[in-house]
């Protein structure tokens, strides 16, 4: 039977017809100047050949029936036909050959040419012989495809409103129409973008090994890949225990007892299997066009990794190197817009350092370029409709950087120096073009400097001194550090000439500020035990100074200093000193399981300091008690706490079961009703409890806050007196 099966399929083996991608076809753009890669199937064995032009190339099919072949580089020119031959022939026609840009990214990029007020009119327009358009179809799949559904179409009034999101993307109509007038040229668009996905989709395996950030994700993805190493042992492993599960499960039933429940199976040995995934759109929209060949992309994404931070920068590396190694191209070009301001969550500086890393990516991929927009967005709405100007300043971009015109200004107002001068600072810049300009005529805004001693970052009066901006601000005495734009919601007005804007950035270095020693004077007469940097807690606490091993001598007093710094470098601090409440210098840190320190129990004679509005100060106070343990505990005061709660979290709880739980390191003025510090469930590590003062709201103590993910620093040291 299975040989008649085999005899059955040879005819259709002997007669496959040649076939090649759908990103090849009638209206295509082929890239100028560079090889032009052609691949595809036919029957394994037979002789394929390609013309184009006076080129004519051979090529034969391996045994999966797979073939490429390329042809020699040609100048920009056509249309041409190009012909395919085996046992039949594929022709395309109307071929030109120019530049081809891959477009690509969320929801700001897949915008279609039909939003906004002059839609129609730039519709009406859009008749461009020489512009091509290609939409890749949305998809995202497991595994990397051959093919997707793609077709070229000649830029017309109708082809460009067709498709899409209210039709072909309107950064990249508007970017590719611009190369297509400035070089004279024809030029191909592909638009592979889709909404709302994040950047680790549309990046390959081969990007995620190159970034030692992404390790992790990359192992991740080997363990999802069945054509790995690391797969299969994984594999292997979950067959034997189902094997035995099987063996047991034979018995148990012959013996009439229950069945064990079935292994489940590990959820790290499945691919993609949603469109956030790793690779998933990769696999689906970006794999199948290569090795089409390309001048570069451009990219549009971020809002959907808004929240990274300076991980975006690793993702960012990730994508483009991916995308490289899968085209064979180390160093194409890859343009992108920094995303518009706009009302993201509570915390406008979240946006801020996705801004900054993004500019780090700029500066760090060779080859890059960002085009910054902040002054064509729209706070309410996450999708502004000025697309024109975004085209634009990508196509400025790849003008001077891709296709050499040096006669134009590329760039806004990019950051250079920064330098001290007396009680001011001044901000050197790049780009300037013809010269730095308010946007609207008004003083320059939101620029910020921060002292070198007290407070965090004011607001700073911004002077134009030819190419830099001379800042100041009253009562800032000696400036150390500045910011610019340094919010989600900043829409900034400054800018060159040209009318390209300046992008968020800091610069200088955060103030060093010794609050222990110029404000706590008993401090001298303390030595450091332990200190632990907060935003490293973890299930297991490892301090960065741990001296309790050399703590030999009697101590007769111990003390807690904690600094908690905000987004713009405010700095909340709280010493608190008491009487030695233990001898073991071992149980005054963080009491983690393991560290036998439990302690419920009044303190006396606190020395209070703090910058905190509404912590009492002063020495020798009493009322003091402590609440340390690693255990959960309840609200109950069953230890009868002066002026505490029996109904809230505050200073006066009860440690329950399990002793290995939630957490509790806080110090009390009960006298006061008043937490002084609380440092809870420090397992959760940017998720624990840390504050100073009573929380406003909610639980005096802090108890499930959640909220150290907020402070941009934190840092405990625990202090002896010796006796």
């Amino acid at each position: 039977m299975l040989l008649a099966c085999a005899t059955l399929l040879l005819p259709v083996l002997a007669n496959a017809d040649v076939r090649l991608p759908r990103v090849f076809g009638d209206h295509m753009v082929l890239q100028r100047e560079k090889p032009l890669t052609v691949w595809g199937w036919a029957n394994p064995g037979e002789t394929v050949t390609v013309t184009l032009g006076g080129s004519r190339h051979t090529a034969r099919p391996n045994d999966r029936g797979e073939w490429q072949t390329a042809l020699p580089a040609m100048k920009a020119g056509g249309p041409y036909t190009l012909r395919v031959s085996g046992t039949n022939q594929v022709t395309f026609e109307d071929v030109l050959i120019g530049e081809v840009w891959l477009c690509s990214g969320q929801s700001n990029m897949e915008f279609g040419i039909g939003h906004g007020p002059a839609a129609a009119a730039e519709i009406a327009a859009a008749n461009h012989p020489g512009l091509r358009l290609f939409m890749v179809p949305n998809r995202w799949t497991p595994r990397p495809q051959e093919d997707q559904d793609g077709t070229w179409k000649t830029c017309t009034p109708e082809t460009v409103a067709e498709g899409g999101w209210q039709g072909f993307s309107a950064v990249a109509y508007f970017f590719g129409r611009e190369l297509h007038q400035e070089l004279d040229v024809p030029v191909g668009l592909i638009e592979a973008d889709w909404g709302g996905t994040r950047i680790e989709s549309w990046t390959p395996p081969a990007g995620f090994a190159q970034v030692p950030a992404l390790k992790d994700e990359y192992e991740r993805l080997l363990l999802g890949d069945p054509t790995t190493a690391p797969h299969r042992e994984r594999l292997s492993e979950t067959l034997n225990q189902y094997a035995q599960w099987l063996a047991e499960a034979r018995r148990a039933m012959a013996a009439n007892e229950l069945v064990p429940a079935v292994p489940t199976y590990p959820a790290e040995l499945l691919p993609p299997h949603d469109v956030q995934n790793a690779t998933a759109l990769y696999n689906g929209m970006i794999h199948p066009l290569a090795p089409y060949p390309l001048r570069g992309a451009i990219w549009y994404q971020g809002e959907s990794n808004q929240s990274e931070g300076m991980l975006y920068a690793e993702r960012m590396k990730a994508l483009v190197a991916g995308w490289r190694a899968r085209w064979g191209d180390n160093a194409f070009p890859f343009y992108f817009v920094q995303i518009a301001p706009f009302r993201y969550g509570d915390d406008p500086k979240t946006l801020a350092e996705l801004w900054e890393a993004q500019t780090v990516a700029a500066n760090t991929i060779p080859n890059a370029g960002m085009a910054v927009v902040n002054d064509v967005g729209d706070l309410q709405d996450i999708h502004p409709v000025n697309k024109k100007d975004v085209g634009h300043r990508l196509a400025l971009l790849a003008r001077a950087k891709t296709y050499g015109q040096t006669d134009l200004v590329f760039s806004g107002p990019t950051f250079k120096s920064l330098s001290p001068e007396g009680e001011a600072l001044r901000v050197t810049f790049e780009h300037v073009g013809s010269g730095l300009v308010s946007r609207d005529g008004k003083p320059l805004d939101w620029f910020e400097i921060i002292d070198a001693n007290e407070g965090g970052f004011v607001k700073a009066d911004a002077r134009i001194e030819g190419d830099s901006v001379l800042l100041t601000a009253p009562g800032v005495k000696s400036p150390v550090a500045m910011r610019f734009a340094w919010s989600g919601l900043a829409e900034p007005n400054l800018m060159n000439r040209e009318g390209l804007p300046a992008g968020a950035f800091r610069a200088g270095e955060r103030p060093r500020r010794d609050w222990l020693s110029r404000h706590v004077p008993e401090a001298r007469d303390y030595e450091l035990v332990y200190d632990l940097d907060l935003s490293r807690l973890g299930p297991t606490v490892h301090y960065d100074v741990d001296n309790h091993a050399g703590v030999r001598r009697p101590f007769d007093r111990v003390a807690y200093f904690l600094e908690l710094s905000d987004g713009d470098w405010k700095t909340q601090n709280l010493y608190v000193s008491m009487d030695a409440f233990t001898d073991e210098a071992a149980k005054i840190g963080v009491p983690a399981f393991g560290t036998g320190a439990h302690f419920q129990q009044n303190v006396a004679n606190l020395n209070v300091f703090s910058n905190v509005q509404g912590v009492v100060t002063g020495e020798q106070l009493e009322g003091g008690n402590l609440e340390f343990w690693p255990n959960n505990y309840g609200q109950s005061n069953s230890a009868n706490v002066p002026n505490a709660s029996g109904t809230v979290f505050d200073f006066g709880d009860e440690p329950a079961f399990p002793p290995d739980g939630y957490g509790s390191m806080q110090v009390h003025n009960h006298a006061a009703r008043q937490t002084l510090f609380a440092i809870n469930h420090w397992r959760e590590g940017r998720s624990a409890d840390i504050g100073i003062g009573n929380r406003p709201s909610d639980n005096p103590d802090w108890t499930f806050a959640a909220n150290a993910g907020q402070y941009e620093s934190m840092r405990l040291r625990v202090l002896v007196r010796y006796r």
